[in-house]
């Protein structure tokens, strides 16, 4: 009897450890399959830059982009004007570019600038890294993205002990640029940026800042399938002190630059139209060294053209 009575609590215990596990997987299952995925907010911008300004976008990994931004003369007040062909008789800097993607967040760049002041002949190493990606539920509300690059200016040297190009050893040729770029896609026509940024400059003209710090804003309205309005803006936190200096002494005034620019998709480039009172291109000049006036008529046209080639072993030719 007892016998029995054990043969049934056990064949019980069995079916009851049998329905638990098998019910635990099943729970385990549903919660696996509810698990909430933070899907990643794609192409906050459709380009490494705005104008000028850098967005949060990396070339993708096995990608390689090349890209050429040209910068003419001013349009108009008295450097253009028709005599001079709307500014389209001068380029005031010219960079040529070549990004590599060493992964999906992580990509470097080698580029060559003419210059737009005194120092020219530049060469730019850079790398950019994604930090921080936002996604479509907001557990990360905001991108984050890291910049960093080294100019190096190739120019001969001056005579001028306070000219801007006054080198007396190679690292006086030396330029660093620092960003942090904080990015957001509101919807799928209006993104942002706020980009933090921080220049120094191993040597620059007598009462120039060697270190400067700068906020920049930037900003992308689509206007149709292919095509959106850009801008980025740039606040430099010059020392009052100095800026007076070069203005009275030696007639230098600084302006804030801002960019406007038009950006057309074209399949596998993208297309820039530009206008901008920033005379140069690189960070290290235009964020620091824009001289020319919107409101003086001192704003150019230029544009920027960026191919893209893929090096994916899995993609068929």
């Amino acid at each position: 009897m007892r016998t029995r009575l054990f043969k049934k609590l056990l064949l019980l215990l069995l079916i009851f450890s049998t329905l638990h596990s098998f019910g635990q997987e099943e729970l385990e299952k549903e919660l696996a399959d509810n698990k909430p995925v933070h899907e990643k907010v794609a192409a906050t911008f459709k380009d490494i830059k705005l104008v000028n300004g850098h967005t949060n976008e990396t070339i993708h990994q096995n990608e390689l982009e090349f890209k050429v931004d040209h910068r003419f003369g001013d349009i108009a007040g008295g450097n253009g004007g028709i005599r001079q062909f709307f500014g389209l008789d001068h380029a005031t800097d010219v960079r040529i570019g070549f990004e590599y993607g060493l992964s999906d967040r992580l990509s470097i760049g080698l580029a060559r600038a003419k210059g737009a002041t005194d120092v020219q002949q530049l060469y730019e190493g850079n790398i950019k890294y994604r930090l921080l990606e936002q996604t479509t539920d907001d557990y990360i509300p905001v991108a984050v993205t890291l910049f960093g690059s080294n100019t190096i200016a190739a120019v001969r040297a001056s005579d001028d002990p306070a000219a801007a190009t006054a080198y007396r050893r190679f690292s006086d040729r030396m330029n660093y640029v620092s960003q942090v770029i904080l990015a957001r896609k509101f919807n799928s026509n209006f993104s942002f940026s706020l980009t933090p940024s921080y220049l120094h400059r191993n040597f620059t003209a007598f009462r120039d800042q060697n270190d400067l710090f700068a906020l920049g804003f930037g900003g992308r309205a689509k206007i149709s399938k292919r095509m959106a309005i850009v801008v980025d803006y740039f606040i430099p936190f010059r020392n009052q002190a100095d800026k007076a200096y070069l203005e009275q002494v030696n007639g230098v005034k600084f302006y804030n630059p801002l960019d406007v620019g038009l950006e057309i998709e074209t399949g596998g480039h993208v297309f820039h139209l530009n206008f901008t009172n920033a005379q140069a291109i690189e960070e290290m000049q235009y964020i620091s060294q824009t001289t020319s006036s919107w409101l003086k008529g001192q704003y150019r046209w230029g544009f920027t053209i960026a191919r893209r080639f893929s090096f994916n072993k899995k993609q068929k030719i």
